[in-house]
């Protein structure tokens, strides 16, 4: 079926399209070949370094299932507080007021600015000097810290962006109703922006689990890569192996997260359908306000 955007390939074209795939398969596996090739000529394919995962579960209930626990807890406290927080930054870029839109304005461009794996570094550092809390908490108070700063800073541009890519007729419509801009905002903009700014935020989400590793790697938070340094050093040369069970974990865990997304956003989508048949109403209704406005 063709269309503007999309003209169906001819005979010729579908032939072209079946050799590019051949020809990028069998780059992949010449690719696989050859990384399987390395890792045996280095003895890394060797059972004896992946039979810890298989056949002594203590790698997993001491080292593997905490670590990713301290990441899920990591990541979970993060996207709960920086969602809220990242939709009032977004909300607060949009107002009408100059003295709210510029000051939250400076502090998204600001937080959005500094690397991640800084913010860690500073936070962790303000809660040595300035707080009380235990040095056994303070690599996970410093890595939600740190990830909450920036991914609300990031959430509140997705948030700008999703409503701003709406028809400007719908706020219009509201304002004719007699919606104040704050209604307007959480009755007919925000709840229209969802399923616009749902795919960005799932990419956000996953950056949030990945970034958790970082607090790892200098602050000693004890998560789920930060693992692979205490099984290599109990089970000897398992570096690869490790990594790269610790990575298919991930790769479960990101893949759970974008899948349950994507089923939110299909039922957000039948809904939005579902919806539509009261749309020539609503319409009609706000024609009407709009006409007895002018009238008046």
């Amino acid at each position: 079926m063709s269309s503007v955007l999309y003209d169906t390939p001819g005979p010729r074209a579908k032939r072209r399209n079946i050799l590019y795939t051949i020809g990028f398969l069998a780059v992949l596996a010449l690719a696989g070949w050859w990384v399987l090739a390395a890792l045996n000529e280095k003895h890394q394919l060797d059972a004896d370094k992946w039979s810890p995962f298989v056949t002594d579960s203590q790698v997993w209930t001491t080292y593997l299932v905490p670590g990713l626990m301290e990441t899920l807890k990591a990541a979970a406290l993060s996207i709960l507080i920086a969602l809220p927080l990242g939709a009032l930054l977004g909300i607060g870029r949009l107002s009408d007021h100059r003295w709210v839109r510029v000051p939250v304005g400076a502090v998204v461009e600001f937080f959005r600015a500094i690397p991640v794996l800084l913010l860690m570094m500073f936070a962790s550092q303000l809660y040595r000097e300035f707080t009380t809390v235990s040095s056994d908490f303070r690599p996970l108070y410093a890595v939600v810290t740190g990830l909450v700063l920036y991914n609300a800073s990031v959430i509140a541009e997705v948030v700008r962006a999703g409503v701003l890519s709406l028809p400007r007729g719908q706020g219009d419509a509201a304002v004719a109703l007699g919606m104040r801009k704050g209604q307007s905002m959480l009755y007919v903009l925000l709840p229209q922006a969802v399923t616009v700014m749902l795919p960005a935020l799932v990419s956000q989400l996953v950056v949030i689990v990945k970034d958790t590793a970082l607090g790892g790697a200098l602050l000693g938070f004890g998560e789920l890569l930060s693992q692979n340094r205490q099984i290599t050093a109990n089970y000897g040369a398992n570096t690869i192996a490790t990594l790269v069970v610790i990575a298919l974990i991930y790769i479960v865990l990101n893949f759970v997260l974008t899948t349950f997304a994507s089923r939110l956003e299909k039922r957000l989508r039948q809904g939005k359908k579902t919806a539509a048949v009261t749309i020539p109403a609503q319409a009609g209704a706000t024609d009407a306000v709009k006409k007895a406005v002018s009238d008046a």
